[in-house]
């Protein structure tokens, strides 16, 4: 366990961006209501991920890391859920069936409600409102009754991660995510697609080799991996009185656990030296992200290592880099040296959506496709000089057929963003953008593992 630290030690750090709550005594009310409440993930699941990423960490596996921007209460339901889980449902098979090699699948989803702001408030007209910081603080519109932050929007946020939660343990563990069914996850708009194509030539290579397995008598009915499947949950932890009220001692071996989600993650803003939120995060025994971007130099990373890693435990640390395409190959280097220098057990994963953002000429914000997938090569490029593995990919995406991000196989114009541009923060890939990103790191990870065998021959 970490020395001198209790869930509450956060409050005599440097918080940043959290918002500014009118009414404490009902923040104390929510607070101590949500501290009652049922853990929504366990302590031996959030081990078991540990586990899982350490595997990652020596090489023997690959993080899938993505979903939605920002969650919403408005667009809170189950098709959504099943459509964001099946794309990366499809992602994680193509990237297997490519590398040979395990796909631990970690979802932006159950808990990713609150978004950092670059001011805590916002001005329209002669009209200043607190900024929208997200579902569980406070609403979208700007109105002074829903820019309010309001402590009870935490008790939806719970109910709502409970319901989604609920919902994937369904999915993965209950037939859908059977391999028999691998043919049957492509959403019906990407036939349009060349990539649902392409994955359709992969549901049938793993259709014939489970047709073989099945004559050897190994079928999904004896072999439990081939009916279901491990899916986790994360979310940046930016809303510490959420955090701090789902945080339990465990039972079993008596240490403490942020029960909201599996993972969670230090955003790039809020992870300096002295801050509440790695105050917090440090104490607590799950995995743990950490955004990791130009701003950021190796001696104080490796502080930051230090800190919420002492034991330098596997599994325990995944350093998500976010740099933008043309900054990758600079700055990522020189962290990599470090952390490979002192010996952190880490797992390098790539956030190829932060650093990209522009403003399109029709107005609205987007992520050009090429620069992502710019980035996700340079990501490689760099660890395979080092040395290192590239062992992550985290992504904004969603399962439903919007229109955010411009280019990729589809050809998303500047003119169609406003086609079916629902995002409530920032852009995110389709259904088609992501699976032809899983394409590409398939490629990736193909050439890594050629590296690997070269090595050892």
């Amino acid at each position: 366990m970490a020395s001198n630290w209790n869930p509450d030690s956060w409050k005599a750090q440097e918080a940043r961006h959290l918002p500014a709550y009118r009414e404490p005594e009902e923040l104390t009310q929510v607070e101590a209501t949500l501290s009652r409440f049922p853990p929504l993930v366990f302590a031996g699941e959030a081990r078991a991920l540990k586990a899982d990423l350490a595997e990652v960490a020596q090489g023997k596996g690959f993080l899938l890391q993505g979903g939605d921007c920002a969650e919403s209460f408005a667009e809170f339901h189950p098709d959504n859920i099943r459509d964001t889980f099946r794309v990366l449902l499809q992602m994680a098979v193509v990237m297997t069936f490519a590398s040979k090699q395990p796909v631990v699948k970690v979802g932006r989803m159950a808990g990713q409600f609150a978004k950092p702001r670059s001011a805590p408030t916002e001005v329209q007209g002669d009209q200043e409102l607190p900024s929208y910081f997200g579902d569980i603080i406070n609403g979208i519109e700007f109105d002074p009754a829903t820019r309010r932050n309001d402590p009870a929007r935490m008790l939806q946020a719970y109910s709502q991660s409970a319901s989604t939660l609920n919902l994937l343990r369904a999915f993965s563990n209950g037939g859908y995510a059977n391999l028999r069914q691998v043919h049957k996850w492509t959403l019906d708009f990407m036939g349009r697609s060349p990539w649902a194509a392409k994955f359709a030539e992969v549901s049938e290579r793993i259709g014939e080799a489970l047709d073989f397995m099945q004559a050897c008598g190994i079928n999904p009915s004896t072999v439990p991996q081939l009916q279901g499947t491990s899916f986790y949950t994360s979310h940046e932890a930016l809303l510490l009185q959420y955090e701090q009220s789902l945080t339990r001692r465990d039972s079993l071996t008596g240490d403490w656990y942020d029960c909201s989600a599996h993972m969670l993650w230090i955003g790039d803003r809020t992870r300096f030296e002295g801050s509440a939120h790695v105050e917090f995060l440090r104490g607590v025994g799950n995995p743990i992200g950490m955004k990791c971007g130009p701003s950021l130099e190796p001696d104080a990373l490796l502080r930051l290592l230090d800190t919420l890693n002492p034991g330098r435990e596997p599994g325990r640390m995944t350093l998500i880099s976010r740099f933008g395409h043309d900054k990758v190959e600079d700055g990522l280097p020189k962290l990599v040296r470090a952390v490979k220098r002192e010996g952190h057990p880490v797992v390098w994963s790539c956030d190829p959506m932060h650093g990209n953002v522009v403003k399109a000429a029709s107005g609205y914000k987007t992520r050009p496709f090429d620069r992502i997938l710019a980035e996700v090569r340079g990501f490689f490029a760099v660890h395979r000089a080092e040395g290192t593995h590239a062992g992550g990919i985290h992504i904004e995406m969603t399962g439903q057929n919007v229109t955010e991000c411009t280019g990729g196989a589809m050809g998303i114009t500047d003119e169609a963003l406003a086609d079916r541009y629902h995002t409530h923060c920032d852009p995110r890939l389709n259904a088609a953008q992501s699976l032809e990103l899983a394409f590409l790191i398939a490629e990736m990870l193909n050439l890594e593992a050629q590296d690997r065998s070269a090595q050892a021959a």
